[in-house]
């Protein structure tokens, strides 16, 4: 998330009451998770695990809850909470805003698009040319979606991202600022789920194709003309490279990479990141081919048991 005008180091660490370590100018321009982040940015990391990563990342300023030598040209906001106080950064510069009416005035609609009866759409949503809305279709603050697009009904795109921290108390959300940006010439079929991403993008490319029942996680970024069938959910953080096939009732881990061209087979789970121009099957995921006759050999077991116990 960009900020509307340049923050210096200071007024950001007297905003959220926490000291910091830097030049008190130093210019900040926005804040974004450690996957999005680029100069100019806080980022926040709460874990020693993270710590080097966030360090030596793109990032500007580091919100993080502990004294460490601070990198050259860049700054530290040393928090109690960092989540908390993320958190808290977020709803100052993007607090929600309730909406008054089903189709709000902030929002535009290209030439020929159609809006079918009982949808919301949000604050700041661009709609393209040609594009169909079908009924009960919910799209939330900020969407972008292009020209000769097609929702099915019941369709829900902009949710806010699936992220906690867990705390003696429950569980904390981490909030969504994000955005969801639907690309020219994709089809959404009914029910499916497409959340915004935390700080950045959640992103489906052109020409992609949906079906029924599908739930794509924060921050994913989906590529051009993709296959994806029912009942399938990529989590978030997932980079699906372009002309991706994906059947049925496949999952995926966070954070994976799919290679341009795979084929998932159905019931697959993709619990790590795969090369392109091959096809995949089972769980944990394998080339199809080399899965196939694992399952081939482990139905011989029976056979080879009992030969061996009649020796």
């Amino acid at each position: 998330m960009k900020f509307t005008q340049s923050h210096a180091l200071k007024d950001i660490a007297s905003l959220i009451g926490c000291e910091y370590i830097g030049d008190p100018l130093l210019e900040i321009l926005g804040m974004n998770e450690i996957h999005v982040v680029s100069a100019g940015d806080i980022v926040f990391v709460d874990h020693p695990k993270y710590y080097d990563k966030a360090l030596n990342s793109k990032a500007t300023v580091i919100l993080i809850n502990k004294t460490v030598p601070c990198p050259k040209g860049k700054a530290l906001l040393i928090s109690e909470d960092p989540f908390r106080d993320f958190n808290f950064l977020t709803t100052h510069f993007k607090p929600f805003q309730p909406s008054t009416q089903a189709i709000s005035e902030s929002s535009s609609v290209g030439k020929g698009t159609i809006i079918q009866p009982n949808c919301f759409i949000g604050n700041n949503v661009e709609i393209g040319k040609n594009s169909i809305i079908h009924a009960n279709v919910s799209i939330f603050d900020d969407t972008i979606i292009g020209d000769n697009v097609i929702i099915q009904s019941g369709t829900v795109i902009g949710g806010n991202a699936f992220y906690y921290k867990k705390r003696p108390e429950g569980y904390d959300q981490l909030k969504s600022s994000g955005r969801v940006i639907i690309k020219n010439n994709v089809h959404i079929g009914s029910s499916c789920t497409i959340d915004r991403g935390v700080t950045g993008d959640t992103t489906i490319g052109m020409g992609t194709k949906l079906d029924n029942l599908i739930q794509i996680g924060h921050d994913t970024l989906i590529g051009a003309n993709c296959l994806i069938a029912s009942q399938s959910g990529i989590a978030g953080c997932c980079v699906i490279e372009d002309d991706v096939t994906i059947w049925g009732q496949v999952g995926t881990n966070s954070g994976v990479t799919i290679g341009s061209k795979a084929v998932i087979l159905g019931q697959t789970g993709v619990t790590k990141s795969i090369e392109g121009g091959k096809t995949y099957f089972g769980t944990p995921i394998e080339e199809s081919r080399f899965k196939l006759k694992e399952l081939a050999l482990i139905r011989k077991l029976p056979g080879i048991i009992k030969e061996l116990k009649e020796k």
